[in-house]
Order: structure tokens, then C-alpha cells, then sequence
């Protein structure tokens, strides 16, 4: 081996280590938007003129506009193609492309920001939320005309750190994200009495700003440029932007959905949209932590694999890492779905059973939207982008029809979305997975499902344990504050996940193995004294 390939193999970080890295910065990302949430149901009625119904509303349309121009570009449909480019060693390709796509994406998104100033009142009005009183139209509609370039700032700061990303950097990706909700946390507390909820849009322009200063401290030491031009004569960035379409509308869907939710609860009662979101809260931070953290950490290899032509090492490198997170996944769905009460008093302290209710019902999701994270990635991996957008199309349509006749009063109510969203996430993985099993008959081989096969008969024990775990620690009429119930939610998922990593240990689980090696070393490494 030559000294420059392994000083290579010296500087490459592995996924494990981006993963640990990502999933600590993502649970502390995820710790400061549940207090956001918190925070805000403390200080702000669930009823009224100044309902927490309207600052929930506000957030569906720049989020739209956010996802469906921009997101698709910000990674899957991006970095494969600068994969490539670094693979040949083209760090000035990468810059052109970069430069390239930022500006087209800055003017589009200045122009949907000012449509989002003159249009806010009635786009809430007559599509997201018409169930508001007329005062809390009028808040909703203040904020959201603040959050009109969130999107703008949301997009340059993506584009920066898909490229730190492909190039290995993902310090200041992760961190980011933490300024954006402390600054709405500070808020809070700064503006409550003068601005009330008009306050957390200002809080939420601040912690774009942040998020984007940080994000561009990454590009220190990679020799960066910024050129004002879009170069439309090249093949790659035609190519990026052929790829583009089919990924912002597959993520365009997704936030279609949630604006068609939104929509849908504003008619289900006061407090409805606020009891829904509080859910959804909660079920996005297992998402976030385990499926976006890890899957992240994966994609840039996956590219590498490819763009190295070895697709065995792609294959054995993607069932690596979907494997580890079904294990992963399936105690945590199991603590979300015991804990439901718990989870659902601590982020709404005066105590709330829809929020419970509804969590309860997207505790499937959660596992099909983690495992969902990283079978995505296969497709866009090989730049395939217009797979997971007709999934996702047909998804959008069961979800919409679902959540219809599924929330209406005489059904399950608001509770009835989530039930619809478990059920299309199900529909959705079990499709994807068909279309890769008939594109690569050898992808799912008998050690894979033999492995899952144990990793679902190791699950068992784990909900018998959580079963007897609420059971001996009921969630009393009486509980409250974070020191109680935190406590107790902490005892019941220690003993959950102790029970599924010990179980998984004595079924031979490939998965356990890194786990205990690491402790092994950490207990028996010794300590070197100096004399």
C-alpha cells in the first residue's frame, strides 16, 4: 500500500463515527425543539385569540415552499453528483455547480418570499387553516409574513453543507440546527410580554441567520468561491436540475400532506391543530434522531461505492446499515408506544389525552418512517429520483383519502390523520422494498432476513418488558414536572433497551457485537501511569 493511500484510509471517518456524531448533535437538536414546543404550550393558551393554533399554521407554507423548491436539490438530487466530482479530484467542478445552483435557487426563493408577504392572510384563510378565528388569522398571517425567507436562508445554508457533507465535513451541519431553536426558545422570554406569538417569528428569522453563519464557518479551509452566475452550459448541473423536479415534488407531497392535515383539524375543534402538532413533535424526534441522523451519515459512502463502480460494496454497505436500523428502531418504537403518556404530559404539562392518543397511533410510523430514511437512499444513491416521487404520489393520494373519512367527528377525529399516517408509511417501505427486491434479486438474502426474522423475535421480549414496566410504574393522575415523569420514562426505556440489547446478545445479533466491543475496551483498556 502507497503512503498517499494510507494516509487516505487514515483521514477517512467512518460511518459509526459521523453517525455518533450526528445522533448526539440530532438528540440535542431534538431535546431543544421538544423544550421549544414545551415552552411555547406553557406560555401561550391552547384557546383564545392567541391560540398556539396560529403559530403552528404559520409554519405550513414557507415550509412548503422550502421542501418542495429546494430540499430536493439540498441533498439527494445534489451530492451524488458531486460525489463523482471529488472522486476525480474536481474540486473546481464541484464549486461551478455549487455557485450554480445557489444562485438559481436564491432568485427563485426571494421571488416565493415575496409572495408569501403579499399573499399570507389568505393563503392561511382559504388553505391552511380556515377553522381560525378572525384574530388568529391575523397573528398567523404576521408570522408567517416574517418566516417568508426563512426559506431563502434555509436553501444557502443546504447547498453549504451538502457540499461539507461530500467532502466529509459534517461538524458545522450538525450544530446548526441547535442555533435556530434556542434563538425561538430565547424569544420566548424576550418578546412574550410586548410581541406574544408575533415574537416567535422574530426568534425564528434570528436562528436562520444563525443557522446560516455557522453552516458558512464549515467552508473555512476548503477554498470556497463564489461566482454571481449560473452556468446553464453545464452537462452536470443540467443534470442536477433534470434530477431536481422529481425529488422536490416527492418532498413537495409530503408537505402538501401536512398543509392537507393542518387543514383538516382547524375543522375538528379548538386546540386540534396545536394536539396534533404536539404529536407529530413527538414522533418527528425518533425520526430525526435515528432514521435522518444515521441515514445521513451513510449516503456520502453509498455515493462512494458507486461512484467507485463496486456495487457489491454498496450492497453489503446499504444491508449493514438498514439492518442496524431496524434494531435500533424497534425498542424505540416500543418506549414511544409505552411512554405515550408520559411523553405526551411532559410536552403539554397541564396534561393532555388526544395529544397521548394521537402519538399513540403514529408510533408506527415512526419505525416505517425511520426504516423509510435509508431504503430512500438506495434509489437516490443511483440517482434514481422519480421512483420514490410516483411512491410518494400514490402515498399522498391513500394519505388524503385516509385522513378524510378516517377524522371525521362520527370516526376517529384528529386522532384519525395519524392512524392514516401509519398506515401509508407501512404501504410506502413495502413498496419501495418490492421495487429494489425485482431491480436486485440478490439485495435481500437469506442472512438478511434471517437476521431481521431475530431481530423481531428479540423485539417480543421487549415489549413483555415495557408491558411490566407501566404496569409497575403507572403514570399517576398526580404526576407532573419533568423530575417525575422523566424519571419514570427513563426507567422504563433503560429497562426496554437493556432487555432488547441482552436478548439480542443471546440470539447471536450481529448488530449487538460493535456495542460490546466498545465496552470491552473501554473497561479493560489500561491505564498508563506515568513513573
Amino acid at each position: 500500500m502507497n503512503p498517499s493511500t494510507q494516509a487516505k484510509k487514515k483521514k477517512r471517518i467512518s460511518i459509526g463515527n459521523v453517525a455518533a456524531l450526528l445522533v448526539a448533535t440530532s438528540f440535542a437538536g431534538q431535546l431543544l425543539g421538544f423544550l421549544r414546543t414545551k415552552l411555547v404550550n406553557g406560555n401561550f393558551p391552547l384557546h383564545g385569540p392567541h391560540s398556539t393554533d396560529a403559530y403552528f399554521a404559520a409554519f405550513s407554507i414557507p415550509d412548503f415552499f422550502f421542501f418542495t423548491l429546494a430540499a430536493g436539490a439540498l441533498g439527494v438530487a445534489f451530492m451524488p453528483v458531486l460525489s463523482d466530482h471529488l472522486h476525480r479530484g474536481d474540486k473546481r467542478g464541484v464549486w461551478a455547480l455549487s455557485t450554480s445552483l445557489m444562485n438559481l435557487l436564491a432568485i427563485i426563493m426571494a421571488v416565493v418570499g415575496v409572495i408569501i408577504v403579499i399573499f399570507a392572510k389568505p393563503l392561511i384563510h382559504h388553505v391552511v387553516a380556515p377553522g381560525l378565528t378572525p384574530e388568529q388569522l391575523d397573528t398567523s398571517a404576521t408570522i408567517m409574513r416574517l418566516l417568508a425567507f426563512n426559506p431563502l436562508l434555509f436553501t444557502i445554508s443546504g447547498i453549504l453543507t451538502s457540499v461539507q457533507q461530500t467532502m466529509g465535513r459534517f461538524f458545522f451541519f450538525a450544530i446548526a440546527p441547535l442555533f435556530y431553536n434556542a434563538s425561538i426558545i430565547i424569544s420566548i422570554y424576550v418578546f412574550k410580554d410586548s410581541l406574544g406569538l408575533v415574537g416567535l417569528g422574530v426568534g425564528a428569522v434570528i436562528g436562520a441567520i444563525l443557522q446560516l453563519a455557522i453552516v458558512s464557518c464549515g467552508t473555512w479551509k476548503t477554498h470556497f468561491h463564489w461566482h454571481p452566475r449560473i452556468d446553464w452550459g453545464n452537462r452536470d448541473f443540467r443534470l442536477i436540475l433534470r434530477n431536481l423536479p422529481p425529488r422536490s415534488l416527492d418532498q413537495g407531497v409530503d408537505q402538501v400532506e401536512n398543509i392537507v392535515e393542518t387543514h383538516i383539524a382547524s375543522g375538528l375543534g379548538a386546540g386540534s391543530i396545536s394536539n396534533y402538532n404536539n404529536a407529530f413533535v413527538l414522533s418527528t424526534a425518533p425520526i430525526l434522531l435515528v432514521g435522518t441522523a444515521i441515514s445521513t451519515a451513510a449516503f456520502p459512502r453509498l455515493n462512494a461505492r458507486l461512484s467507485q463502480g463496486r456495487p457489491d460494496l454498496f450492497r453489503k454497505d446499504f444491508l449493514m446499515v438498514l439492518r442496524a436500523m431496524i434494531w435500533i428502531s424497534a425498542p424505540l418504537t416500543v418506549v414511544c408506544y409505552f411512554g405515550r403518556g408520559y411523553l405526551a404530559r411532559l410536552i403539554y404539562a397541564q396534561g393532555n389525552q388526544q395529544i397521548a392518543t394521537i402519538f399513540g397511533f403514529l408510533t408506527l410510523a415512526i419505525f416505517f418512517r425511520i426504516i423509510y430514511s435509508i431504503i430512500s437512499r438506495w434509489f437516490y444513491a443511483q440517482k434514481d429520483t422519480k421512483t420514490p416521487l410516483f411512491v410518494s404520489l400514490f402515498a399522498i393520494a391513500l394519505n388524503i383519502f385516509l385522513a378524510v373519512n378516517l377524522a371525521r367527528q362520527s370516526a376517529y377525529g384528529v386522532a384519525g390523520l395519524a392512524i392514516a399516517q401509519s398506515i401509508v408509511a407501512t404501504v410506502e417501505v413495502i413498496i419501495l422494498s418490492s421495487v429494489m427486491l425485482l431491480r436486485d434479486h440478490r439485495l435481500f438474502n437469506a442472512a438478511f432476513w434471517g437476521g431481521v426474522w431475530r431481530i423481531i423475535s428479540v423485539t417480543g421480549f421487549s415489549v413483555v418488558a415495557g408491558f411490566i414496566m407501566i404496569s409497575i410504574y403507572p403514570l399517576g393522575i398526580n404526576d407532573r414536572g419533568i423530575l417525575t415523569l422523566g424519571s419514570k420514562l427513563v426507567f422504563i426505556a433503560a429497562v426496554i433497551f437493556g432487555v432488547h440489547i441482552a436478548v439480542s446478545a443471546l440470539f447471536g445479533l450481529e448488530e449487538v457485537r460493535p456495542l460490546f466491543s466498545r465496552l470491552k475496551k473501554i473497561i479493560l483498556k489500561p491505564i498508563k501511569i506515568e513513573v
